[in-house]
């Protein structure tokens, strides 16, 4: 059985709670074992492993380390989604595992906590996020006797000429598919006036912001409505800050109903001003009602466009258990199934805001659809946000820093 499929009957038989490659804020300290554990804010109806998957045969002598990217485990984002998924599995099947993270953002540092974990024995090294390219580099043929598994690392972030080894494995999403899911929605649920923020517009950003034009343009379409509008912005970097809260404020007041506020950290400032005047929000990479509603506002979060990152690292870890590991390639992730939940790129079923122009039935027909080929999504980064749209208006803004 290939790597993909077995990922796809795994994904399939674990999805029930959700937990970045959008990033996060930087770091400073070097390494952290086994940190109280954090409280999930999830609800339990959106794709992403078991809390407690299942434990036999138990993976004797396994050691897990996690390092972090740009984040911290707390950063309610791809981190987090990646350090707890890896936890559960390894307390569901006795493994031992622990966290490193880079005493700053640089390839250097990142290096020096992989290596820090080999040297203390840990044989299976997950990395969430494109920033862990170089480092991967310059270790994982190094190191052949170890388990590289990296999430969102596409073969532009390995670069030109690197031969994916034999003990390494790149996750990659198809977030164009997840934002049009999001976009296309959010007009049929009646918004007219959008805005999507990304953090900084490296790939997997883009694709979600791309992704959600298109699918708003559709919905539009659809529709017969010419007067959808859409805002688009990146902030630069991957946190909210005072700056990015005021420009968000302005949308808002401007007429702004609902942001897609897309990497890391960043979506603090898209809640803070929609929360000022009763504005809505959509969450990326993991199901962020939870964390969003809970801090900014009930009923704020529209819905959010999510990857499968828990359920990789649950089938990627079975796999190494079960030696069925297979690398040496860089593998993209996307709809395995016309049925929403078992796909690697979805909206969560229970917190989008369904309604009668929008309900459960509309989505597992559009998911149907895109599944059979019947609906194209272009994953073109090298366009321009306004050439993915041909009805609704799309003012790119680029970087608001």
């Amino acid at each position: 059985m290939n790597m993909k499929k077995f990922l796809a009957v795994v994904l399939a038989m674990t999805m029930v709670l959700a937990l970045v490659a959008c990033g996060g804020g930087s770091s400073s300290t070097e390494t952290t074992k086994e940190p109280a554990a954090t409280e999930s804010t999830e609800p339990a109806t959106t794709a992403e492993p078991a809390a407690e998957p299942a434990a036999e045969p138990a993976a004797d002598g396994l050691k897990v380390a996690m390092i972090t990217d740009y984040g911290d485990i707390t950063d309610q984002s791809f981190n987090q989604t990646t350090y707890e998924a890896a936890k559960a599995w390894a307390e569901a099947n006795g493994a031992d595992f622990t966290y490193f993270k880079p005493a700053s953002d640089s390839d250097d540092d990142r290096v020096a906590m992989i290596e820090k974990a080999i040297d203390e024995g840990y044989g299976v090294i997950v990395m969430p996020g494109y920033a862990f390219g170089p480092a991967i580099v310059a270790t994982a043929p190094e190191y052949d006797d170890v388990t590289f598994i990296a999430l969102d690392v596409s073969a532009g972030d390995l670069g030109d000429g690197f031969e994916v080894p034999a003990n390494l494995y790149c996750a990659v999403y198809q977030e164009e598919l997840c934002g049009y899911m999001a976009g296309y929605a959010a007009v049929k649920l009646g918004y007219s006036k959008l805005g999507f923020l990304g953090g900084m517009a490296v790939p997997a950003v883009v694709r979600y912001g791309y992704g959600f034009v298109q699918g708003a343009d559709a919905a539009a379409a659809a529709d017969g409505k010419t007067d959808v509008t859409l805002k688009y912005a990146y902030g630069n970097q991957f946190y909210g800050d005072g700056d990015i809260t005021a420009a968000m404020d302005t949308w808002y007041a401007d007429g702004t109903e609902v942001v897609f506020a897309c990497g890391g950290g960043i979506f603090t400032s898209a809640a803070e001003a929609a929360a000022k005047v009763g504005g809505k929000v959509i969450g990326v990479d993991v199901d962020q009602a939870g964390i969003i509603d809970g801090q900014y506002g009930e009923g704020m979060t529209v819905t959010s466009a999510m990857k499968g990152l828990g359920a990789t690292v649950n089938s990627l870890l079975t796999a190494v258990k079960d030696g069925k590991f297979e690398g040496g390639k860089v593998d993209t992730l996307g709809l395995v199934s016309e049925n929403p939940e078992e796909n690697y790129v979805q909206i969560p079923m229970g917190s989008t805001q369904w309604s009668d122009s929008f309900s459960q039935a509309d989505y597992a027909a559009l998911v149907a659809d895109m599944y059979a080929g019947k609906v194209s999504v272009s994953n073109d980064i090298t366009k321009t946000a306004t050439d993915m749209a041909s009805t609704i208006a799309v003012t790119d803004l680029g970087n608001l820093k």
